[in-house]
């Protein structure tokens, strides 16, 4: 993939961006599966697995395609949802809310799982957007090596930079395997991160959002 794809991270400043490599897209898929499931056979050779065992001899292979098809995919621009935009034609002036979108991503730090809900919402400057597209986006930022405050920022700027406006607000609360299956191994705690611009900066417009959400 060409290099020039990088910018489809450049959102505004380096900060929100995830980190990678000037090289990231020159290696397509299938050498990337290739090499990933050459890694895993080394890491679960060094573990002491016996790859010969049925339920273990396509493990790497599995784990390597579902890194780049799956769970990984939202590294790859070309999965970049392409948001489908309609007139507001019935002149809905209100904030438009889809909460509990399902998030499954992946804690950069130890690689296991970030299981939650996102909560979105938009004031349409004379755009709608179907409602499809806000799941695709939250999976999209989502199904990538994260941290969940990264995530939130990415997640509003799209939705502003599609919508074409500022009125915007997300909320992601969620629980991290790094704290609850390991560590502290506390699996009753949940993170809970937002991003509120323009109109939703206003305390009143603020709080309808979260009573909409049930906070």
């Amino acid at each position: 993939m060409p290099e020039q794809n990088l910018a489809d991270y450049e959102i505004d400043s380096v900060h929100f961006s995830t980190p990678l490599k000037a090289n990231a897209f020159e290696m397509d898929d299938e050498t990337k599966i290739s090499m990933i499931s050459d890694h895993f056979t080394s890491i679960l050779n060094i573990l002491g697995l016996d790859l010969n065992d049925d339920s273990l001899k396509n493990t790497p292979d599995r784990i390597a395609k579902m890194y780049v098809k799956e769970i990984f995919s939202g590294l790859n621009p070309a999965n970049k949802p392409v948001a489908t935009l309609f007139e507001n034609r019935y002149g809905y002036s209100e904030m438009l809310v889809e909460k509990n979108i399902a998030v499954f991503s992946n804690c950069e730090h130890h690689f296991v799982p970030i299981t939650g809900k996102a909560h979105v919402a938009y004031i349409s400057k004379g755009k709608v957007i179907g409602l499809s597209k806000l799941n695709r986006i939250v999976q999209y930022y989502s199904k990538r090596p994260q941290v969940q405050e990264r995530l939130t920022i990415q997640i509003a700027r799209e939705i502003k930079r599609v919508m074409g406006t500022d009125d915007v607000a997300v909320m992601i609360d969620a629980s991290h395997h790094c704290v609850s299956s390991r560590g502290i191994q506390d699996a009753g705690s949940s993170t809970v991160t937002s991003s509120f611009s323009g109109k939703f900066r206003d305390a009143e417009t603020r709080n309808e959002f979260l009573k909409y959400i049930g906070q």
